[in-house]
């Protein structure tokens, strides 16, 4: 079994690139709060999520949205 098996489809993937880059500079824009480090720190796991294509919490549940296309 492979670690980082990649488990999402390619529009997922971008669009939790582009959500992911609206959330990091929070902590810039809102000031350094936790509510601005926790939109941070969802960004980054989003940036993750789409740069390695894979989802801990797809993997969880057995999800693999790769060969579903649209």
């Amino acid at each position: 079994m492979q670690l980082l098996k990649t488990n999402q489809n390619k529009s997922e993937r971008v669009l939790r690139f582009i959500i992911s880059l609206l959330l990091l500079p929070s902590p810039y824009i809102l000031g350094s709060s936790t509510y601005s480090m926790i939109l941070f720190i969802i960004g980054a796991i989003l940036l993750f999520n789409a740069l390695v294509g894979t989802c801990f919490t797809y993997r969880l549940f057995g999800i693999d949205t790769c060969n579903i296309e649209k």
